[in-house]
């Protein structure tokens, strides 16, 4: 089957409307992770100038990715320079979340353990990155950065959220963070938890459409929280398989009562002796 040519130009001509330059996603995604390979693991050399020289290839990396988004060669260096002022505050972040799991998920015995193998930290870090990027109004490049993120991982965290220091991520899996969502220090959220907006329409487009939760909150596995006016107060406790669409004060502990029934569809009593 010969495909027509006038179809053929219809594609040529969409594409030169919808794209702003050519984007390479092999690059981005060796950015990403050589990146974090210099931050994190330990390489072959680990000398000042080795490392110095890593940065030099990371840095030339990034100004191609975005001179190829923005056709704006002054723009991708000042956005470039930025992006390597801020990174010591990144990486401190980072560390701080790192340690966070090392003290708290009893699973864990090291931080290399965590480095090496945690998809939560790895989706966290991948969020920092972006949404560096995304502050500095870089377009197009931190959202396919978050979805390269997304895809690796089953976390999918928008580059525009808020995020603080200490973040805990476990296990991750099917987490959803909204873009306007904002999260304080010390807050961990455990796989399946959704932070949404209650409706998705255009309109809504700049405004606040999801939810804030404050410090040391703890939300379980499959918890959804929607809202742009719902907040969860600090130190409070969501169960799994909440649904949230109103404010929590601090310090609750909001959960479903489950009621177990035995065979014979009566109440379970207070106390079974099993005899095997």
């Amino acid at each position: 089957m010969k495909v027509s040519d006038h179809f053929i130009k219809t594609i040529i001509e969409k594409k030169q409307i919808n794209s702003q330059g050519f984007f390479d996603k092999t690059k981005m995604e060796y950015f990403v992770t050589k990146l974090y390979q210099v931050l994190f693991l330990k390489q072959t050399l680990n000398t000042e100038n080795q490392i110095g020289i890593e940065f030099e290839e990371l840095h030339v990396l990034l100004l191609n990715l975005l001179n190829n988004t923005s056709n704006d060669e002054v723009f991708a260096e000042k956005n470039t320079d930025d992006f390597f002022l801020a990174l010591p505050d990144i990486y401190n972040t980072l560390i701080l979340d790192a340690e966070s799991i090392l003290e708290f998920d009893p699973a864990t015995e090291s931080l290399e353990e965590i480095l090496l193998s945690y998809p939560g930290f790895f989706a966290t870090y991948v969020y920092r990155i972006s949404h560096q990027l995304w502050i500095q109004k870089v377009k197009i490049l931190p959202r396919v950065i978050s979805e390269y993120g997304h895809s690796r991982t089953g976390i999918d965290i928008h580059p525009g959220a808020v995020i603080g220091k200490h973040f805990f991520i476990d296990h991750g899996t099917g987490i959803v963070i909204g873009e306007t969502v904002v999260i304080g220090n010390h807050v961990k959220l455990y796989q399946g938890v959704t932070l949404g907006a209650l409706n998705v329409s255009k309109d809504k487009a700049n405004k606040k459409r999801h939810p804030n939760i404050e410090d040391h909150v703890i939300i379980y596995s499959g918890a959804t929280i929607l809202g742009g006016d719902t907040t969860i107060g600090r130190d409070s406790i969501i169960g799994g398989n909440v649904w949230i669409t109103q404010n929590v004060p601090s310090n609750s502990l909001v959960y479903n009562k489950s009621e177990i029934r035995i065979k014979d569809n009566g109440p379970l009593p207070e106390s079974l002796t099993f005899v095997i």
